[in-house]
């Protein structure tokens, strides 16, 4: 005969009881460190690779760097981390799951603040800090003083028969409900006032001024409750751009590494009818009403003039060229649609301190236009502006295009100092390197979470700190008749970890005694 113990039969659950256990597990106080991990693990892809609401210009650089690995990473929505379905999913799994923990404590921390203390435990001797004493007081008087002292410590005191029962320490599980209701708020700060901020990028020309209009924008990545009409009424002139370096010798590569100090733009800004001057530096924003405008990048606008074959200008203004590398190697494309008998591109790359190198190619030493020179491949044919599609300022697709300069041409590339002009082939017209004003690129970020996120945080870290140095801790005292004196028992029972409860009742009993003993010799006069 198998003497083996049958093995457990699980009940078998219908939809409720499966629908109450899933509950339980979500709302469990592990499910809850486990998601609040899982978000903090979510949000590490959000830092390695650059977002299209923050940074879209790093996003098609990070396209063009990595052509094979964009499309996988771009259907995980790694370039859009903080609102994809994965990190949503998470974001509000924790949301729900952290309320559900707190509705159910908050109530039955509610009904413990309410209830009396428990009564006093049959043996002290058992329990931390038991202790003796003998004073030659009665019952009463024992009783009173030491409900006196236990009062004094902010004990709550309930009398059961010839003992005390003393509770303090409840502010220790309510610092632990502001912690994890401060996490919710943080969490619904950021979900729901977070929809209605916005955040756009805008590259202005020196002498050029941006009016914060949607139409203005280059880039803008609205949230989800985003109204147009919400825009703060601003506008922001660029004045000046001051870039300071300090050159420093490398003598691995015996060249100069230029070390970017400080980045200033001076701008002109007007809101609310009233202009004024202001400058926006590396972290620390343009301040605009409930806006900040962020100083992003920086670099070189040359500015074209185009000319047709009778000297006629169909082109001019300045181009942004995005910078390559340490020492703004700069790279552009102009784009010029009209004017001329075909539509003319050119791609184009800057020097703001060029030389020649031994292969004859140039290159720039330092970030400051010492000798700027401007290097042109033109191409013709249809730059696709007249289909309705929009097109990238900062790129051309040649596919369909003809090459006039440079490669195979047979046509040198087009190389031009500053204040200097060449021709086009065949008498198409010219192309001047005019003046050398300078862009900066700038964030404009609305963000209304931040008051919100702000409390909330000060509000977790109170809450952290309560439930930390609080200590949830009970006190008893006992009286009992012994002839003339009466026997005093002290002990103590800690909620948790406690180092200090075995030292606390003793001062107690100490403290007692003393109490008892100035009260019997003011009797005894």
């Amino acid at each position: 005969m198998d003497a083996r113990p049958a093995s457990p039969v699980q009940p078998n659950l219908d939809a409720a009881g499966w629908a109450r256990f899933i509950w339980r597990q979500l709302t469990s106080m592990r499910t809850a460190l486990v998601l609040l991990l899982l978000l903090a693990v979510a949000a590490i892809p959000g830092s390695l690779v650059p977002q299209r609401s923050a940074d879209p210009n790093g996003v098609v650089q990070f396209e063009q760097s990595n052509p094979d690995l964009f499309p996988v990473l771009d259907a995980l929505q790694v370039f859009d981390t903080y609102t994809s379905v994965w990190f949503s999913s998470i974001y509000l799994l924790l949301f729900v799951s952290l309320i559900g923990c707190i509705i159910p404590r908050t109530q039955h921390h509610a009904k413990a603040l309410r209830a009396r203390p428990p009564a006093t435990p049959a043996r002290l001797d058992r329990l931390v800090g038991h202790t003796e004493r003998r004073a030659s007081v009665d019952v009463e008087t024992a009783l009173a003083e030491a409900r006196t002292l236990l009062r004094k410590q902010r004990f709550r005191v309930e009398r059961y028969g010839d003992s005390l029962s003393a509770e303090r320490g409840y502010l220790r599980e309510t610092g632990n409900l502001v912690f994890h209701m401060a996490l919710v708020g943080i969490l619904a700060t950021i979900g729901l006032a977070g929809g209605f901020g916005y955040n756009g990028q805008r590259v202005i020309v020196q002498g050029q001024t941006f009016t914060n209009q949607l139409t203005s924008y280059d880039s803008f990545s609205p949230g989800r409750f985003f109204d147009e009409t919400r825009l703060d009424p601003f506008s922001i002139r660029l004045d000046e751009f001051e870039a300071v370096y300090d050159a420093v010798f490398d003598a691995e590569t015996m060249t100069v590494r230029p070390i970017p100090l400080d980045f200033t733009a001076s701008v002109t800004v007007v809101e609310n009818g009233a202009a004024r001057a202001e400058t926006v530096k590396v972290n620390e924003p343009l301040p605009l009403g409930a806006t900040n405008a962020y100083l992003l990048g920086n670099g070189f606008a040359p500015w074209i003039t185009v000319f047709d074959a009778e000297g006629t200008a169909v082109f001019s203004q300045p181009v942004p060229f995005l910078p390559q590398d340490a020492n703004l190697t700069s790279l552009g494309v102009v784009k010029v649609p009209d004017g001329l008998d075909e539509q003319l591109g050119m791609i184009g790359f800057f020097y703001p301190s060029a030389v020649a190198l031994d292969s004859g190619a140039l290159s720039s030493v330092f970030p400051e236009p010492d000798n700027p020179v401007l290097t042109l491949n033109a191409f013709e044919g249809d730059l696709g502006l007249d289909e309705g599609v929009p097109r990238n300022a900062y790129s051309l697709n040649t596919d369909d295009l003809d090459q006039i300069t440079g490669g195979d041409t047979g046509v040198d590339s087009i190389v031009l100092q500053l204040g200097e002009s060449a021709e086009l082939p065949d008498g198409r017209g010219s192309v001047e390197f005019t003046s050398l004003p300078r862009f900066v690129s700038l964030d404009i970020h609305h963000d209304p979470t931040q008051a919100g996120v702000l409390i909330s945080s000060l509000l977790v870290l109170a809450g952290l700190l309560t439930s930390l140095f609080v200590p949830r801790r009970r006190l008893w005292v006992v009286a009992t008749a012994d002839g003339d004196e009466v026997r005093l028992q002290y002990a103590g029972l800690a909620r948790g970890d406690d180092a200090g409860l075995e030292r606390a009742v003793g001062e107690l009993a100490d403290r007692h005694v003393e109490a008892l003993t100035h009260h019997d010799r003011a009797t005894t006069r």
